[in-house]
Parts: C-alpha cells; sequence; structure tokens
C-alpha cells in the first residue's frame, strides 16, 4: 500500500511559548522527544510582551525602538536542544505597538491591530534576521512561519476584521520575504466554521499577488462550552469530522493560486478547551486514533493542540489532569492520548493495510506492527461496545512469531482512572504520584504465535475504549537440546 504518512508527527502545539523557558516544561518537552519525536512545535505569543521583543524607549527626547531577543533565544535554544524546531506564529501585538488594549487570555496576549505597520515590519525583519544570524539560513529555511492566529475570531484580532487581517498578511508576508526569499510564510490560521476566509485570501493573495508558501487552518469537533467550577464539559461529534475539515482547503483552493500549496492544519483536537477533562480519557485515544490513521491522506500535517499540561488559556491550571499528553508538575504522568502518539512512533513506515479499526505496517528487518482500536461513541449516549473482535492476517517470514502486546483502555494505561479510585485528590501524596505513575504505564503481554504458509493469524479482543500496540517478531529458537520446563521441579524429561 505505499509509505505510512507521518503528518501526524510533523507538529505539535505547545500554548504560548513563554512556557518554554520553564525546567518541568523542558523535561516533559524532552521526554516526549524521546518517545515520540515531533519535527516542529508550534505556540502563541513569540511577540507577546512577555518575551519582551519590542521595547520603546526615549533618548535625548528621541522615540527609538530596542528588539530584544533573550527569551526568543531561550526557547527557541530550548526547543532545538530537544531535537524540535519551531513552527513560527507571528503574534501578538506588543501593547505599546498596539492600535488598541484588547486581550485575550490571563496573560493578555494583544488582539489588535498595529498602529504603525512600518513598525511591526521592522519588529518582523529584525526578529527573522537575529534568528537567521543565530540559527543559520539553511536551518531557519525550514521554520514555517504562520501570520496570526484565528483571526476570524474576535477574541482573538479585534472585530474578527477580515480586510484589517488581509493587511497585515501583505505586509508581514512582503517582510518574510525580503529577509529571504526561501523563508516560508503561509496563513490565515482559521478556526472552525470560517471557510469562507479561505476563498477570499486566495482572491486577495491572487489580487494583491501577496506571497503564501502554505494554507493554514485549526480543526476541533467540540460543541459549546458547559460550565462547572474549573472546567467545562462539551458535546463532540465524530472524530470523522476532524478528517472533514483536514480536507476543506484543498477542495476550496481548487483552481485558484492556492491549490497545490502546503495544507498545515496548526491546531487540532477533539476540544480545544484545556479544561475538559474528555482529554485525560482512554475514550480520547481511542477516538483520536482513526484520524492519526487517516489524516496524512488530507493534510501536509494536523498538529495535536497541545503536548503540555502547562496550557493557561483558562488561567493557571488548578485540575491535576489538564488539557495535554502529560502532567508536568507531577513528575509526567502520561495519558492515554500520549500512549496513542507513543504507539505511532513505533509502527513501521511500510504500510500493508488499513481499516476502519487498525493499521498494519512492516518495519526494514522485518517486524511486523499493528495498531488497533476499539470503535467509541462520541454521543456519549453510549459507552461503546464492552468487546471489540479484530482478526487479521499477517504476512511473516518465520515459522513463528514473539507477539508483544501492549495495552491502555479505561484501567490500564489510565493514570486517570487510578486518581479517580483514589478520591481525585488534588495535591497527591508521594506515594500517590507514585501509584498513579505506575498506572499510567500500558499493560503488556507476550505470547508465541504460529505461522504457516509465511502467515499468522491474529486474534485481538479489545476491550471498550482500548487501544492496542501489536508487535510480532520473527523467532529465532536458540533454546539449549537439554531444555525441558518439565524438569523444573525434578521431573522426567520427555
Amino acid at each position: 500500500m505505499g509509505r505510512l504518512s507521518d503528518a501526524w508527527r510533523f507538529c505539535v502545539g505547545t500554548g504560548r511559548v513563554e512556557l518554554a523557558l520553564r525546567r518541568d516544561y523542558q523535561d516533559s518537552l524532552a521526554l516526549i522527544q524521546r518517545e515520540i519525536g515531533f519535527r516542529h512545535i508550534r505556540g502563541h505569543g513569540l511577540l507577546s510582551d512577555g518575551m519582551g521583543t519590542y521595547r520603546p524607549y526615549d533618548h535625548e527626547g528621541v522615540r527609538h525602538v530596542h528588539h530584544s531577543f533573550t527569551y526568543v533565544d531561550q526557547v527557541v535554544d530550548a526547543y532545538l536542544a530537544a531535537g524540535i524546531r519551531p513552527f513560527l506564529e507571528l503574534g501578538f501585538m506588543p501593547a505599546e505597538l498596539a492600535s488598541g488594549n484588547r486581550t485575550v487570555f490571563w496573560w493578555r496576549g494583544n488582539v489588535t491591530p498595529p498602529r504603525s505597520h512600518r513598525e511591526w515590519a521592522d519588529l518582523v525583519r529584525s526578529t527573522l534576521v537575529h534568528l537567521v544570524d543565530r540559527y543559520g539560513l539553511d536551518e531557519v529555511r525550514t521554520w514555517p512561519i504562520e501570520v496570526w492566529n484565528e483571526p476570524n475570531l474576535p477574541d482573538f484580532w479585534q472585530d474578527a476584521d477580515e480586510k484589517a487581517y488581509h493587511r497585515l498578511y501583505e505586509v508581514t508576508a512582503h517582510t518574510v520575504k525580503e529577509v529571504d526569499a526561501g523563508l516560508q510564510v503561509g496563513g490565515p490560521a482559521i478556526s472552525p466554521g470560517a471557510d469562507d476566509w479561505l476563498e477570499r485570501f486566495a482572491e486577495f493573495a491572487e489580487h494583491r499577488d501577496v506571497p503564501v508558501d502554505f494554507v493554514s487552518k485549526h480543526a476541533y469537533t467540540s460543541g459549546p462550552a458547559q460550565h462547572v467550577p474549573f472546567g467545562v464539559h462539551q458535546t463532540l461529534a465524530p472524530a470523522s469530522g476532524l478528517l472533514d475539515q483536514f480536507g476543506t482547503p484543498r477542495a476550496l483552493l481548487k483552481g485558484t493560486r492556492l491549490a497545490g500549496l502546503l495544507v498545515h492544519i496548526t491546531e487540532f483536537n477533539s476540544s480545544y478547551r484545556p479544561d475538559n477533562p474528555i482529554h485525560d480519557t482512554a475514550f480520547h485515544a481511542a477516538y483520536l486514533a482513526p484520524v492519526l490513521a487517516h489524516g496524512g491522506d488530507l493534510a501536509d500535517s494536523f498538529s495535536y493542540w497541545t503536548f503540555s499540561d502547562m496550557f493557561e488559556e483558562t488561567g493557571v491550571p488548578t485540575a491535576l489532569f489538564h488539557g495535554g499528553f502529560g502532567l508536568l508538575t507531577h513528575r509526567q504522568i502520561r495519558k492515554p492520548t500520549y500512549h496513542l502518539y507513543a504507539f505511532m512512533a513505533r509502527m513501521g513506515p511500510d504500510l500493508l493495510a488499513r481499516g476502519d479499526d487498525h493499521l498494519v505496517t512492516r518495519h526494514p528487518d522485518g517486524r511486523i506492527t499493528v495498531l488497533a482500536w476499539a470503535p467509541v461513541d462520541p454521543t456519549g449516549e453510549t459507552h461503546g461496545p464492552d468487546r471489540h473482535v479484530l482478526r487479521l492476517s499477517l504476512p511473516v517470514m518465520a515459522r513463528e512469531v514473539f507477539v508483544r502486546r501492549s495495552t491502555v483502555d479505561d484501567e490500564h494505561g489510565n493514570a486517570y482512572t487510578a486518581w479517580r479510585h483514589m478520591g481525585s485528590p488534588r495535591s497527591p501524596k508521594p506515594g500517590q504520584l507514585d501509584v498513579l505513575h505506575d498506572a499510567a504505564e500500558p499493560a503488556r503481554s507476550h505470547r508465541r504465535l504460529p505461522a504457516r504458509e509465511g502467515r499468522a493469524e491474529l486474534d485481538l479482543t479489545l476491550a471498550r475504549h482500548e487501544i492496542t500496540l501489536v508487535e510480532l517478531t520473527p523467532v529465532t529458537d536458540e533454546t539449549p537440546p537439554w531444555w525441558d520446563e518439565r524438569r523444573l521441579l525434578g521431573g522426567t524429561a520427555a
């Protein structure tokens, strides 16, 4: 069937980039890179006040602007040290450069246009020139540059003013290309439900001859938030809705100047809310499994929002489990969705089979890997089937294979369930943390499976909400001729 797409691994989200200054954040980033290995990381606030890039001052009665990159350098250095490259999002507006005082999030990202597009261009130019000087042109050319975040929403761009965004994009894109024509710039980074922006963005880019190297948008399937203290609950559409959203740009941009460009889904998830506990469940991993399996057919990348539980869009986190792949402040307690990504990272490059509930791949050394998942009911009206049976006939080049199975479901590889069983402690004690850490590990089992005429018949029964990774390795039997386990307790050999 060809190669397994790794579009799922191209990028991962991170909230605001300023968090990369924290040691616990860097430790968690090192963990996901060691076990998963993303290529790029995207977050908000590169140019916000917390990063201190735009520093106006008066000297002898004359106004000047100093561009400072102390924190930018520390963030990028931390990324590169972890083996991951930036996917630069240009925003939000420095307060001293902003035309208004409208902000988003508790850390006050300013969402108004610049009062001077010339000074905004100077800031963008200075930032990119500095990055090229520090990290090298060949390196920075590999970092996509996205102009702003969700300008179709008033929360993220004042009045959702489309013409004002087009002007910002035009100024920014030309500035990027002035630094170097090989730098990649794109947008419009819209949220779900605003696909009409894509067609008008294409018309604007063609009419104004504006550089666009890639098209970006976001994808979520959650409904309106039902608020509870320190959290929300939301309805979910089927996960196939995410795949539909991934396919929208190419469908809408056919026949335009932007047809054929790279499509980056720079945020995706079930819910955009970090305080929705759905992210912590085994259901969530099984829900997203078909998206990871099929999303690469529709987009060049799709970036999970976000890897980190230290994610502050709704304020400083107050819950033990919160939004991302794993818990930063409590020793990286990993979640089922983390394990889904870690399982994907163990799949081989050659795709042998793909269905609604499984992937089968081959490694260069002959190993076969299977990722399987149980179907879920996103409506919440049922819990989904108690059992899901899958039978696969797999090509193997051995008489026997060693089968290693790793399982995550409602009871295994699931620290959230253990936390609920122990009474949902607000601040788990060290002993409780040890239990949660152990509970976060997948259940593992091992066996041997015979093969006949080059095929092994693998029967799998999956529990509710289970995702499972099965690795089949050819057996080279080196058992000595005198070994007979019937003699372990002094019995007689055969």
